[in-house]
């Protein structure tokens, strides 16, 4: 009996491992999606990856910016940042969380809270915008005023980042 060449044998277990590289889920993306389930929104975030969801408050109509960390599978709740107080809006440190005056006056409200999801309903006066590697997103771009975006990071593969165009 004939054995197959080293060659062939080397060729084939490299090519099993690619492709187990290639299908397991191990790139990290933020993805957004409408109720009905539509993606309208996958880019690539390593772990620990800081990203921005601004908006304008509804009572005192100044803004606010939530800044929000990609982790393995869910997302950090980090900070918000406000310039004054309003309805709904932290005056003092809880055991929720901690609030600071910073050197330019603003307000700084760190909580460091897990989440797995989370949905925001697109203002038609609040202008939420989400702030993403530089670039700024306007939601009411991504869906119309008054229906909900659900935000979450997940694991895929490369073959699904590729084939969901991903934004790297």
């Amino acid at each position: 009996m004939r054995f197959p060449s080293s060659r062939i044998v080397l060729f084939i277990a490299g090519a099993c491992v690619s492709a187990v590289l290639f299908f397991r889920p191990h790139a990290q993306i933020l993805e957004i999606t409408k109720s009905n389930g539509e993606r309208v929104l996958c880019s690539r975030l390593t772990r620990g990856e800081e990203f921005v969801l601004s908006f304008i408050h509804s009572v005192n109509r100044r803004p606010v910016y939530d800044t929000l960390r990609a982790d393995d599978k869910r997302i950090i709740i980090v900070k918000s940042r406000f310039d004054s107080f309003g309805a709904g809006m932290p005056d003092s440190s809880t055991d929720e969380g901690t609030l600071k005056v910073m050197g330019d006056g603003w307000l700084e409200w760190t909580v460091n809270r897990p989440v797995t999801d989370f949905v925001v309903r697109v203002g038609r006066v609040a202008n939420h915008t989400l702030i993403l590697k530089g670039r700024e997103i306007p939601l009411s771009r991504l869906a119309e005023p008054g229906s909900a975006l659900s935000f979450r990071v997940r694991k895929v593969s490369l073959y699904c980042v590729m084939k969901g165009r991903c934004e790297r």
